[in-house]
């Protein structure tokens, strides 16, 4: 028995969703670029090949732009790999840069200013009490 369209269908998608390299290219959008850019110069080369009239071959190792539109799609696939091996860049938080760099000012304030010191200590332990501190022993022992 063969299975319909639709379990076909909803198997390649389960299938691709699964995909680690799929949703590489989901995610990365570096990655789709290389891979867009590869595929515009491979067109563009072989539009230019086959439309010139003198033959594929001819066009590939006499015309300069079906060259360079060659050596682009050949870095750009070369490039599109690499990032496929290379291990998913982590985003950069803007808010864990923000919080880092306001800590290490507070930490930079309370190294270089006594009152933002004594404020904050202060604050965690409470008022210093002033007090006058007086001997009950004399100088002459007496």
């Amino acid at each position: 028995m063969s299975k319909t369209k639709t379990s076909q269908a909803a198997d390649l998608y389960s299938n691709a969703r699964d995909n680690p390299y799929v949703q590489r290219l989901i995610e990365d959008e570096e990655l789709r670029d290389s891979l867009k850019k590869a595929f515009d110069a491979a067109r563009g080369a072989c539009g230019r090949a086959t439309g010139n009239g003198h033959g594929a071959v001819k066009a590939v190792t006499s015309d300069k732009k079906v060259q360079k539109d060659l050596r682009v799609a050949a870095e750009s696939l070369r490039d599109a790999s690499e990032q496929l091996r290379a291990p998913k860049k982590r985003k950069k938080s803007k808010l864990g840069r923000l919080v880092l760099l306001a800590l290490v000012g507070a930490g930079l304030a309370l190294i270089f200013s006594e009152d933002a010191r004594k404020t904050v200590l202060d604050s965690l332990f409470g008022a210093e009490e002033e007090f006058e501190y007086t001997s009950t022993t004399s100088i002459n022992g007496g």
